[in-house]
């Protein structure tokens, strides 16, 4: 089963949060979006974290970087209705909608969000 990393999983990870350990496994031969990528080094600037070689650390950790295409846009799009109640980001939509065209779950830091997607 492929899992789709969200930008949580994957700064849990990064900054060895509470349940990081639970997503390491995950990692290699894992997805992640490139809008998720984003929210990652749009978090690692903000807080100013030393992270030496982001971008070469993702690849040795086997990750793969999809980039998000129109078609990934308007499936992200349609989630925003379906699960509003959620109060999902763009960035968890754009997690959820690779993992349905991947048939794939969709992995957050502490929980899955595949339930969230059934």
């Amino acid at each position: 089963m492929n899992y789709i990393i969200d930008s949580s999983a994957l700064l849990a990870v990064l900054q060895k949060e509470t349940g990081y350990l639970t997503v390491v496994p995950l990692l290699s031969g894992a997805l992640m979006s490139t809008v998720n990528l984003s929210e990652v080094l749009q978090k690692v600037e903000q807080k100013n974290l030393q992270i030496v070689n982001l971008m070469d650390s993702l690849q040795v950790m086997g990750i793969e970087m999809i980039p998000f295409t129109v078609e990934q846009a308007e499936l992200t799009a349609t989630l925003w209705t379906r699960y509003s109640s959620f109060g999902l980001s763009l960035a968890d939509r754009a997690c959820l909608a690779l993992a349905q065209s991947r048939q794939a779950i969709a992995r957050k830091n502490l929980r899955s969000l595949t339930k969230i997607s059934d």
